[in-house]
């Protein structure tokens, strides 16, 4: 194989990457990105539910029923003494649910990023940086037996969760056992899931995490649980917290299994820093994860057209320094760091009080009509029907 010479290189393909790279061409920028495993979206390694709305818009991704299996009304959300609080479109807008096939919307993605000019390679890892003058110069990479290099003035970083690329870089991506949520899911069908909601459900909050059902039509669902790793004593103890839940619901205990997933996320306050000389993190790497959740894929798309519009100005004008990249730190804190810090603190609260104050807090919401679920909103709830609570939860006021 030999030496290649781009712009920019995107070490990973999932939705941040291929995003990045879409922008990224689109201003011009030759960009190639390689992918590590042989099938763009396969394995998935995702509960496959995501927010609807206007960001997608914003990324400029189409909805498309190649990759949309079910629309949801909203969201339910369950405390351990089952009290139900429902989020649906009067409360969360127009940001409301969708369940998708994970490894087809990678592959879409993946189709925009190449008709917008962007380059992609498969089977092909990135198994070390190319550094000159303390500055990054590209990746050396691997493809099946062959070994070459890759130069580019840029090196992005989208490569998940366990990103070797922000450590290669010396960007501090260290989490905390307490950072961490290890999950396990099922697909089942001829099932009974509300098709209805997405229903996040709490059995023990001590447990640092929740049992989730989405929906995939009337009968079918993926069926997962994260907990937190420090929370973990045993091995496998989340397959089988989770294997308990499902013989426990008669509407689920029946069910087939036609697919499992595990995997881990991280759960993090936002990272220090995401770009380097010559480089940047995008995505599960830079871990903008909602911390509250889990989830990633809309924060990812959004910091990642970001990195794409700053790459594209930064090939423009010969600049792939760390100054001019904070061009991109700058723009995607001031549209997610305030919400993924306030979702990392409630997450850090939550998982100290205890099932009684959650149950508490869940009744309130769920017997008091509010028409925006807003932190500010949420604390009113609680200081007129709790007013116990409020100490505890005064780091988040």
């Amino acid at each position: 194989m030999k030496d290649l010479n781009v712009d920019v290189v995107v070490v990973g393909a999932g939705p941040a990457g291929t995003i990045t790279a879409k922008y990224a061409a689109k201003s011009g920028a030759r960009v190639l990105i390689i992918e590590k495993r042989q099938e763009i979206g396969s394995p998935v390694r995702c509960g496959e539910g995501i927010a609807g709305g206007r960001w997608l818009d914003d990324v400029g991704i189409r909805e498309s029923d190649k990759w949309l299996t079910h629309r949801v009304k909203g969201a339910k959300i369950v405390s351990p003494d089952g009290s139900t609080l429902i989020i649906d479109e009067k409360i969360a807008g127009k940001e409301v649910g969708m369940v998708i096939e994970r490894d087809i919307f990678d592959k879409e993605l993946a189709r925009d990023a190449i008709m917008a000019g962007a380059d992609i390679m498969i089977k092909t890892s990135a198994i070390g940086l190319l550094n000159k003058d303390k500055r990054i110069i590209g990746v050396r990479a691997k493809h099946m037996d062959s070994k070459f290099n890759i130069s580019a003035n840029i090196v992005v970083g989208a490569d998940g969760f366990e990103s070797q690329v922000g450590r290669w870089a010396q960007i501090d991506t260290t989490l905390a056992p307490k950072d961490i949520s290890t999950c396990f899911q099922y697909r089942m069908i001829d099932i009974e899931p509300d098709p209805d909601y997405c229903e996040f459900i709490i059995e023990d909050v001590l447990k640092g995490g929740y049992i989730w059902v989405f929906p995939k039509g009337k009968d079918e669902a993926n069926v997962g649980c994260g907990m937190q790793l420090n929370k973990i004593k045993e091995k496998g103890a989340v397959r089988a917290y989770l294997d308990d839940f499902i013989k426990r619901h008669p509407q689920y205990s029946s069910g087939k299994t036609i697919e499992m997933v595990a995997g881990a996320v991280s759960v993090s306050a936002p990272i220090e820093r995401t770009v380097g000389e010559g480089i940047l993190l995008v995505g599960d790497a830079a871990r903008q994860v909602n911390p509250m959740t889990g989830g990633g894929i809309a924060n990812g798309c959004i910091a990642a057209k970001i990195a794409g519009e700053v790459i594209g100005e930064a090939v423009a004008v010969g600049d792939f320094s760390a100054e001019f990249l904070a061009k991109y730190e700058k723009g995607w804190r001031k549209k997610l760091e305030d919400s993924l810090y306030l979702n990392w603190a409630a997450r850090e609260k939550l998982t100290t009080l205890g099932n009684e104050a959650i149950n508490k807090i869940i009744k309130s919401l769920s017997e008091v009509k509010i028409d925006q679920l807003s932190t500010l909103k949420i604390i009113k709830v609680i200081s007129d029907r709790h007013p116990e609570l409020l100490e505890e939860l005064s780091d988040l006021i």
